[in-house]
């Protein structure tokens, strides 16, 4: 069976690891919004130049720009078999936009994968995120502003998934392997 995955979770919850770790094991792509934007930005495309005016402020990017990418992405030959999207929907009107790219594209939602980790925990893995990879959009401010935004806009998204029998919540602290195992277990149980 196709897996087709949502992993959500704060910044620094470690999505993108377990999304690689996931599109390994079931062998789907591991589609990013976050690194689909960075490489816009490092490349200077038209796209990348509108998504700076916002993440050189700690703003997300607006969603008729993201809706766009993400359509484009999932349409893709390699996501036929299924994928793994990570920062992506973050607001009611993404999961809208979702749900109408996937009838479009005829390919339901397996689960979404909730991670969750402790304020403390999440601003320390981003801090040292930003050092080691010198991503200059970790500015405190901006961790602290994009958390807020989190909390309120897109964690509010996972009763939505709860709903409709979709969510899968795992703990994001704790050894990466472990996490992954149990996310994977969680899957292959549903």
């Amino acid at each position: 069976m196709a897996q087709r995955l949502l992993i959500m979770g704060p910044q620094g919850v470690g999505k993108g690891t377990q999304a690689a770790l996931l599109s390994k094991h079931y062998g789907i792509p591991a589609i990013s919004t976050g690194d689909i934007f960075r490489y816009n930005l490092k490349n200077g495309t038209e796209l990348g130049k509108q998504a700076k005016a916002y993440t050189d402020k700690g703003e997300l990017v607006p969603d008729e720009l993201t809706n766009k990418i993400v359509k484009d992405r999932l349409g893709m030959d390699d996501a036929a078999q299924g994928w793994i999207l990570d920062g992506y929907p973050r607001s009611a009107s993404q999961v809208e936009a979702l749900d109408k790219m996937l009838k479009e594209l005829d390919t339901p939602l397996t689960a979404v994968v909730a991670l969750d980790a402790d304020h403390d925990v999440l601003m320390q893995r981003i801090a040292k995120r930003a050092k080691e990879e010198g991503r200059a959009d970790d500015t405190p401010e901006a961790i602290a502003k994009r958390l807020d935004i989190y909390a309120k806009e897109t964690a509010p998204l996972l009763d939505i998934y709860k709903s409709r029998g979709l969510l899968v919540a795992v703990d994001g602290q704790g050894e990466v392997d472990q996490i992954c195992k149990e996310i994977i277990t969680k899957l292959d149980e549903r």
